[in-house]
């Protein structure tokens, strides 16, 4: 019994397991055939999905090809549209290259034409002239003057209203600015109304020193005027001996040796010779001096220091009386007023300025003008061009540039200006004679005056000789003669009067 139930105990187990394996058999059987059973329809269903696939993948196919052949067409017609519109502009532009060679040679035709025209008319108008001349029996040139003339006559009133009416209207405009800039110049510069003056006489204590001067045989004298290179003219004048020299340097070297020589009391030729050098250092200093000075009052700078000594040299030099160093440091000033007032350049026109008379400082010793010589040292030390061109043509020996013109204003003012230069009786009345004589060589000229200092020349014509028209060219006429050949300082006034009297007498 109790192995049975071990039996049992044991084989239940297995016998579950055994049911178990042949149950999921079973249902595992049942699941495969239920498969197998759908496995036909799910292939059928497949295949209607696949045709169907197919049919719209041909669809979306044709319809791309035909969109893209519908593109293709249009490209296709805008280039041949496009191809068509250059072939068209090819031909134009074809026809109108041939229509401009036609023009072309239309035109040079023409311009033929036209030339052998010109050459005809030429040709007929010099027949023409040369028959009027024939028959009139004068010139073309005879006949233009005629012409002139008539035309002069019988406008004359218009022409000289016309003439006085411009100048009026310039001389309102062009002096009343010009006036007001000098004015404004001559009031900022304030100057002494005489400049010193070079003078070549020395004073002596008595007539005795006379004789020491001129010592034993005249050795003494002789030996001074040999080193000095000066001539000392002792005569009657009492106290003193005059030094004669055309370089005003050298004769003011003279002049402080023989100052020395007459307080010191020895005089023999060897202390000569050694004051004579002491003499040259002292006015070599002076006159470096002299020359620093003038550019530090001017207030400009760049000078080669040889040129600031020749500068320095014209402290010796005058010019109608006047102090050339200190008229040139004047006309700096005033040139750089001017050139301040005009926005021009201020710097050359003072450098211009202080050296416009350079020249003189050593035109005893070179041939020409002062103002050549002048242009000749400043290249020389290295100026700039437009103040070689403003030293040359201060007095117009070279086409004057604006530099030239304001120095020459400048000029002007420094040597007209009242009381700044004077002249020898025998000269000043020369130059009135000279100024009288000019405008009374003029055909219609009754009789003229030289006034105010020969500043202006007062010529009264002839009216039934000289008409108004006349007047006004007689005075540029006059103008320009007196220009040519005659020398003044600053400028003259040619003032023509023309008047007409009617006299009659009561009895």
């Amino acid at each position: 019994m109790n192995n049975l139930i071990i039996v049992l105990l044991v084989g239940l187990p297995i016998a579950t397991g055994v049911a178990g394996f042949f149950l999921r058999k079973l249902i595992t059987q049942k699941i495969l055939k239920t498969q197998e059973k759908k496995i036909p329809k799910i292939l059928e269903e497949a295949k209607n999905k696949e045709k169907e696939l197919v049919l719209e993948a041909k669809d979306e196919a044709l319809k791309i090809k035909e969109e893209a052949k519908k593109d293709i067409d249009q490209k296709q017609k805008y280039l041949l549209d496009l191809e068509k519109n250059l072939r068209i502009k090819e031909n134009n532009l074809d026809r109108k290259s041939q229509n401009l060679d036609d023009d072309k040679k239309r035109i040079e035709e023409k311009v033929s034409e036209i030339e052998s025209i010109k050459s005809e008319l030429k040709k007929a108008k010099t027949e023409q002239v040369a028959t009027l001349e024939k028959i009139a029996r004068t010139s073309n040139d005879e006949a233009r003057k005629i012409l002139l003339d008539l035309v002069e006559k019988e406008y004359k009133d218009d022409i000289i209203s016309k003439m006085k009416a411009m100048e009026k209207m310039l001389d309102e405009s062009v002096d009343e600015k010009a006036r007001e800039i000098i004015i404004t110049a001559i009031q900022r510069m304030a100057s002494d109304q005489t400049a010193e003056t070079t003078v070549s006489a020395v004073s002596i204590p008595s007539d005795e020193m006379k004789g020491r001067i001129i010592g034993r045989e005249g050795r003494n004298i002789q030996t001074f005027e040999k080193i000095a290179g000066v001539d000392v003219i002792i005569d009657d004048t009492p106290e003193t001996v005059i030094i004669s020299s055309f370089d005003p340097v050298r004769r003011q070297i003279a002049k402080l040796a023989l100052e020395k020589l007459i307080a010191d009391g020895r005089i023999h030729p060897t202390h000569i010779e050694e004051m004579l050098e002491k003499a040259k250092e002292e006015i070599s200093i002076q006159i470096n001096k002299a020359g620093e000075q003038a550019i530090y009052e001017v207030g400009v700078a760049g000078f080669h220091p040889d040129l600031v000594k020749v500068l320095g040299r014209l402290k010796f030099r005058t010019s109608y009386g006047q102090n050339v160093l200190k008229h040139s440091i004047e006309t700096a000033h005033l040139a750089g007023m001017i050139a301040a007032e005009l926005g021009a350049d201020v710097n050359i026109a003072k450098k211009a300025g202080l050296l416009h008379d350079i020249g003189k400082a050593v035109d005893h010793q070179i041939q020409g003008s002062h103002a050549s010589i002048g242009v000749d040292i400043a290249k020389k030390y290295g100026m700039p061009e437009k103040i070689i061109q403003a030293i040359g043509g201060h007095h117009e020996e070279i086409e004057p540039t604006q530099e030239a013109l304001l120095v020459q204003a400048a000029d002007a003012i420094s040597g007209s200006r009242p009381g700044a230069r004077k002249e020898s009786l025998e000269s000043y009345l020369k130059r009135l004679t000279d100024l009288e004589n000019v405008a009374n060589a003029f055909d219609g000229v009754e009789k003229s005056y030289a006034i105010q200092a020969g500043r202006e020349i007062r010529v009264l014509v002839k009216p039934e000789d000289i008409d108004d028209l006349e007047s006004m060219k007689l005075a540029k006429s006059i103008a320009r003669k007196i220009e040519q050949e005659l020398k003044y300082p600053g400028q003259i006034k040619v003032n023509v009067i023309r008047e007409t009297r009617a006299v009659d007498f009561a009895k």
